[in-house]
């Protein structure tokens, strides 16, 4: 018969010479959990020593900060000053505004 003539085995293909161990992964020590989790506090101490003192700021970065707080706090502000209702009003009037050459023309295949 014809399908007596071809044979396809199944399974993944072996090679000569390797032995069927498959890929074997190394387990992790506690020895490098302990040092993973000692050099996270030393990070965490090294940061916090660091926002205590601003020495390594200059007047200008300071300065700087201190201005981008400021116009956050009022743009903040601003957005809370309006309500909902007005927002929607402020945005129907800039689209009234808008010409017609924004708007999407009508298509029509029956026409």
């Amino acid at each position: 018969m014809a399908g007596d003539e071809y044979f396809a085995a199944a399974g993944s293909l072996k090679l000569k010479g390797v032995s069927d161990g498959g890929i074997k992964k190394k387990k992790k020590k506690k020895k490098d959990k302990e040092k993973y989790l000692e050099a996270n506090i030393r990070r965490d101490d090294c940061n916090t020593t660091e926002q205590k003192t601003c020495v390594s700021k200059t007047k200008a970065e300071l300065k700087f900060e201190e201005r981008k707080r400021k116009m956050e706090a009022e743009r903040i502000l601003k957005k809370a000053s309006k309500t909902h209702k007005e927002k929607v009003e402020e945005f129907n009037r800039h689209l009234d505004s808008l010409t017609e050459h924004f708007d999407i023309p009508k298509v029509s295949w029956t026409k």
